[in-house]
């Protein structure tokens, strides 16, 4: 479970800026809220939607948990020993290239709160940290610095072995994890488990895919049909690949085998000259069902099927999902069906979490689930840093049109409305 996120130096993200789940004292409904042991109020947000003008900086902070991900799965196994750090330091501003970038977060497993994390610079990993807090105190479990390594007694295991092992441009976590160790193990799963949806634009072969083996979820087809689709049902069917089809998937074989070895491999299955297909059945004129092909599809279909089984997923294992551009090829109410799956308690039982971007201002209003420490900002500085805020910074009352103050430009967060067409000149 997430209760907070922060992030300096990254993208277009300069100063630190902090996401939190942390619920509000303000008087908005509370039925659907997480209940959460770990901290003083007892429960956290299922959801937080962030609003901002294009290029304001959204997609950055979704970017930005994605990047922690990122390097602490794989900085140990993945990353070059002589390669430094994959970063993106705020480039409008060049001292930035020379401080380090961090990354923070907190979150519960088990009613019991951890604090991680990191500062990087280009070539290396120059701070690290993990705390926790079983009760009202903090207890270390480890620090690392340019020094070196600190361990607090209450990590147990193969730590300075595994310290040995930790090159400069390496997480401890990461490498830990990669050794076995038991008990940073859990904090790394924690980090594998969250899930993305970045994509806006699903090709057909890609939806197909997905769901090759198992195919959709049942609960994705009912809630397909539910928001008026059309989709009443799906088919598997086996199609033959073609010849181009096998002779680049022997090309990118042989291309990966070069140069990462035989430790990858991409199998086309048992058989190798054969797929297997998603097909889509709607209502036919006379009640019969009608397959469709991927392809055949709208976009917004097609997008829904991949965010959708991200969602149950998450729902189930009780997990963070992150979606850019929830909006995207979606109806209105296909968004807002969206987050009430998480902010519904007899949907979301397992405490899931979302985390959404957009620009579907008619959620503010239309959705009868958000509250408004659910709803967030990004705007751009007269330097072109993104500053993230939330709602609750802004004096509101429970009864005010939330969406007409956003687009009368209350609470920021828009594209200015100074805007001068160029002139079309014919030569």
């Amino acid at each position: 479970m997430l209760l907070r996120f922060a992030v300096a130096n990254h993208l277009s993200i300069r100063e630190r800026q902090e996401l939190s789940f942390a619920a509000s004292s303000l008087r908005d409904r509370d039925d659907g809220l997480i209940d959460c042991k770990a901290v003083q109020s007892g429960s956290v947000l299922p959801a937080i939607v962030i609003y901002g003008a294009n290029a304001s900086g959204k997609s950055n902070i979704v970017n930005a948990i994605a990047t922690m991900q990122k390097l602490v799965l794989l900085s140990h196994t993945r990353g070059d020993p002589g390669g430094g750090v994959p970063r993106h330091a705020f480039k409008l501003d060049t001292t930035c290239s020379q401080t380090p970038s961090r990354f923070e977060i907190d979150f519960v497993i088990d009613d019991v709160r951890y604090h991680y994390g990191f500062e990087t610079t280009d070539d290396v990993f120059a701070a690290e940290w993990l705390y926790e807090f079983p009760k009202s105190h903090r207890r270390r479990m480890f620090e690392r610095d340019n020094s070196g390594f600190n361990f607090g007694r209450w990590l147990r295991g193969q730590n300075n072995n595994i310290a040995g092992l930790t090159r400069p441009n390496s997480l401890f976590l990461s490498a830990a994890a990669q050794n076995g160790h038991e008990q940073l193990s859990t904090i790394y799963e924690y980090f594998r488990s969250i899930e993305f949806a970045n994509t806006i634009s699903i090709p057909g072969v890609r939806a197909s895919s997905q769901f090759a083996g198992d195919g959709p979820d049942a609960r994705v087809i009912k809630f397909l049909e539910s928001i008026n689709t059309g989709v009443i049902d799906y088919r598997k069917r086996e199609t033959e690949i073609p010849e181009e089809g096998r002779e680049m998937h022997r090309e990118i074989s042989a291309l990966f085998k070069r140069f990462l070895g035989d430790s990858v491999k991409f199998d086309l299955g048992d058989d190798e000259d054969k797929r297997v297909a998603i097909e889509l059945a709607h209502r036919g004129r006379k009640g019969e069902s009608v397959y469709l092909d991927m392809d055949s599809e709208s976009a917004g279909t097609r997008r829904l099927l991949i965010v959708l089984g991200l969602a149950y997923k998450a729902l189930d294992k009780g997990t963070l999902l992150c979606i850019d551009e929830v909006d995207a090829s979606l109806h209105t109410y296909a968004s807002e069906a969206i987050l009430k799956l998480f902010c519904q308690p007899e949907i979301n039982r397992n405490g899931a979490q979302l985390i959404a971007t957009t620009h579907n201002t008619n959620l503010m209003m239309k959705s009868s689930v958000l509250r408004r420490d659910q709803l967030w900002f990004t705007e751009k500085t007269l330097e072109g840093a993104t500053e993230l805020y939330p709602l609750t910074d802004i004096r509101t009352r429970k009864d005010d049109n939330i969406e007409l103050g956003y687009l009368q430009g209350r609470f920021g967060a828009l594209p200015s409305d100074d805007i001068t067409l160029p002139l079309h000149e014919s030569n």
